[in-house]
């Protein structure tokens, strides 16, 4: 999860235009999701990892 998170590509500015981005984090409102890939800024927000299944805390520093 963390590596997924920390994920910063070379090629794309944003995050939504990366294919190989696929988790999104947002420091402001502290949630965190999936991106959906369809040319727009979709995600579908998570509370565990989709990975290990523990619970994403919100006080994480990403």
């Amino acid at each position: 999860m963390k590596y997924h998170l920390e994920f910063k590509c070379d090629i794309h500015k944003d995050d939504f235009d990366c294919p190989d981005k696929i988790i999104y984090s947002s420091k402001k409102n502290k949630e965190f999701g999936i991106i959906i890939h369809d040319g727009g800024t979709s995600f579908i927000k998570i509370k565990f990892c989709p990975w290990c299944g523990k619970k994403i805390k919100k006080k994480s520093k990403v």
